[in-house]
């Protein structure tokens, strides 16, 4: 009789792996994120140097001794999908490629159970029954655990804070507490070697709060702010932070797909609980398809029309040449659609673009545990917040609204609401046909690249200080070098490496086709 071996080792590995941070971060972030899906409302992390343990307790329901058996199973989980932020327990168990043993205490009603965990060998990660210590309160789940590394950075209180302020940022903002409040009815205190994590004021010389809204509910369904300085903001506050249930998933500029003139200037954080449902499935990044992509993809539509509102208020928007740029790229982006809907029967990667449904495309499912299909529109409204003025040798700043200046530290002005933007999700029944999937095409300036464009998310970023680019202007031929920047920014995800070059000319035939074929409908 055969037996099925597992490599462990190899397995956690891989589970690291699968996480941009360090080791020392996801630990961290996932124990949290487990404590905030069991419904803790106080998270008390000890550090100990001298011992080189940590310390994590909270005040959750608890596991029962079923469950707790399952806990020590590295493929086990008993989270229910799109319901939380956590994976499968899996930090405690990455835990186990950094420290000599992992003891887990919990408390559930008369259930009081603990056990020690070590990883023995590649193959083996023995664990057995121990009397609990009573490091769990009367409710909740304690982890304690020795670290190989004295130096691990899990020992230092700072890190600890500030892994924590730049993972869940959302919990320690008042901004987000009405809308996370359905979720953590009680709040969420979070304490480092005995010390409460208070809320931090920004810094930053304006601030504008962001708001959208799902079709006609009075409740925002996703809350943020921008805020912009004068000189260029720390690097890790720089661009737009996107969060869940109060954790950040990504950050940046390049996932939302816009870039303002003083982008080193301007950041911000947007919170949108309902996107709990499209992560995917290491809660790391958000799902781009089927029905989950979808929704994913409909808030980021609705984010990028509220966050370019906010910039074209603040005077960040594109200008004049830029526009220009943009009606040269439109037509373009038509083609592509019809090209890409081609392809993907050929290049089943590009599915992550254009999907194929019959019967049209599903309507969106927005909010609710249920997924509910709704039809509406997503509108993404900004109510322009009190725009905070600092006076440095007389300089006067004018508000968001461009009337009077603001000159005294302790005065604020309240900006008029700006127009709503609209975002219409496809819903409408009708013959079999593609859903486009945003694929779109931007500009960037890298004078040192030699490649011509890349693609991040569903955005093409064409190098537009590449010498190629540059000559296609002259020649008047932008349309040619951005259909070719397109091939080539999706080659590697369409293909292996030895097939991009048979990839880049069928897609230039395809492109050829589709403008000769000019607006005429597929028929099949």
């Amino acid at each position: 009789m055969g037996e099925t071996r597992v490599d462990l080792l190899h397995l956690l590995e891989d589970l690291r792996d699968a996480y941009a941070g360090s080791l020392e971060e996801t630990i961290l972030t996932e124990i949290v994120a487990n404590s905030l899906d069991s419904g803790a409302r106080r998270i008390d992390i000890t550090s100990d140097a001298t011992s080189r343990t940590l310390t994590i307790t909270d005040d959750g329901t608890g596991m029962k001794r079923g469950e707790v058996r399952r806990y020590h199973d590295v493929a086990s989980s008993a989270k229910t999908r799109g319901q939380g932020i956590g994976f499968a327990g899996v930090g405690i168990k990455l835990a186990l490629l950094s420290c000599h043993w992992v003891y887990t205490e919990s408390r559930r009603g008369k259930v009081h159970v603990a056990t020690r965990w070590h990883l023995a060998s590649r193959h083996r990660a023995p664990w057995k029954w121990v009397p609990p210590e009573g490091l769990a309160p009367e409710r909740g789940t304690a982890i304690r655990f020795e670290l190989t590394n004295a130096l691990s950075p899990l020992l230092d209180p700072g890190f600890l804070e500030v892994a924590l302020r730049w993972h869940y940022l959302p919990l320690f903002e008042p901004l987000f507490e009405p809308l996370l409040r359905d979720h953590y009815p009680h709040g969420v205190r979070i304490t480092v070697n005995g010390r409460a994590l208070e809320a931090t004021e920004r810094a930053a010389r304006e601030q504008a709060t962001l708001e959208v809204r799902i079709g006609r509910k009075r409740k925002p369904s996703a809350l943020g702010y921008l805020v912009r300085d004068v000189v260029p903001l720390p690097e890790d506050q720089r661009g737009v932070a996107i969060s869940t249930l109060g954790k950040i998933i990504r950050r940046g500029w390049d996932w939302l797909g816009i870039t303002p003139a003083t982008q080193d200037s301007i950041g911000g954080a947007i919170e949108i609980p309902a996107l709990a449902e499209c992560l995917t499935l290491n809660k790391a990044d958000f799902i781009r398809s089927g029905p989950r992509g979808m929704t994913y993809l409909a808030y980021r539509k609705a984010i990028q029309n509220a966050v370019s509102n906010q910039l074209a208020a603040w005077g960040d928007a594109r200008d004049a040449a830029e526009e220009t740029r943009r009606r040269i790229t439109r037509p373009v982006e038509r083609d592509l659609e019809r090209v890409l809907i081609d392809l993907a029967d050929d290049f089943p990667m590009l599915g992550t673009l254009v999907e194929h449904r019959e019967g049209g495309q599903r309507r969106l499912p927005i909010g609710g545990q249920a997924l509910d299909y709704a039809r509406g529109l997503v509108a993404a409204t900004i109510a322009a917040s009190a725009v905070s003025a600092v006076a440095t040798e007389g300089a006067q700043l004018a508000d968001t609204n461009g009337g009077s200046a603001a000159t005294a530290l302790d005065e604020t002005a309240a900006a008029e609401p700006q127009p709503s933007a609209e975002a219409m999700i496809p819903s409408a029944p009708g013959p079999k046909r593609a859903a486009r999937y945003g694929l779109s095409i931007e500009f960037e300036t890298r004078s040192s690249d030699p490649e011509i464009a890349r693609l991040i998310e569903s955005t093409v970023w064409v190098n537009d200080a590449h010498p190629a680019f540059r000559r296609a202007v002259l020649s008047r031929s932008e349309g040619y070098h951005l259909a070719l920047a397109v091939a080539m920014a999706l080659a590697p995800l369409a293909v292996e490496p030895a097939h991009q070059h048979r990839f880049v000319t069928t897609f230039l035939a395809r492109w050829g086709q589709a403008l000769e074929t000019g607006g005429r409908k597929r028929r099949g």
